[in-house]
């Protein structure tokens, strides 16, 4: 019986007839375990990328097409950001939740638990119809609603997140705190 060894052949760049040889793979059609660590490295790094651009894009998206009149407060508190700064909390919020939600699904979180994908895509929703609720429409009680929706599947979120991946579970705290900020700054707006 052949040994793999057997099948082996140096190549030459000076050597026409091994030109055309492919080289030994292993079972799983990769050369060496660097090779195979290192495409699964671009296949991880790519999954990242879009699942955080999707969450960030459709952020941005809503945004602007929510973009109107900035605060209607006569006199607005110093706490109070304005408008850009806290349009960018939102989306590095999102950012952080598209990059928990990868961290999940890496670990296949949305099959072990059933719930984990539709709670996240409910909180998704409710943090982008936010901005265009409430500075495009100005209907600050609707956002106020909403926002204690966007508290509750983040927190609901988090717990599902914290069985499947603790680190995605933690990095969901900043954005339950900005969620907690944007709905003070909802209730300013309410009773300005």
């Amino acid at each position: 019986m052949d040994s793999f060894s057997d099948h082996l052949q140096q190549r030459r760049a000076d050597d026409p007839t091994t030109a055309a040889v492919p080289t030994a793979t292993n079972k799983s059609g990769y050369r060496s375990k660097k090779d195979m660590k290192m495409d699964m490295a671009k296949r991880g790094l790519r999954s990242l990328s879009v699942a955080v651009a999707i969450p960030v894009s459709l952020h941005l998206l809503a945004i602007y097409a929510g973009s109107s009149d900035p605060y209607r407060i006569g006199s607005k508190p110093f706490w109070i950001p304005p408008l850009w700064a806290l349009r960018l909390t939102c989306i590095a919020s999102s950012l952080l939740m598209g990059l928990s939600a990868w961290l999940v699904w890496a670990e296949g979180g949305f099959h072990k638990n059933p719930m984990a994908l539709p709670i996240y895509l409910a909180q998704l929703g409710l943090s982008l119809i936010w901005d265009p609720i409430v500075f495009g429409a100005g209907a600050p009680w609707v956002g106020l609603i909403v926002c204690m929706g966007m508290f509750g599947t983040m927190i609901g979120c988090s717990r599902v997140f914290k069985g499947v991946n603790p680190v995605a579970a933690d990095l969901m705290k900043p954005s339950l705190a900005c969620v907690a900020f944007l709905a003070v700054v909802n209730l300013k707006l309410v009773f300005h």
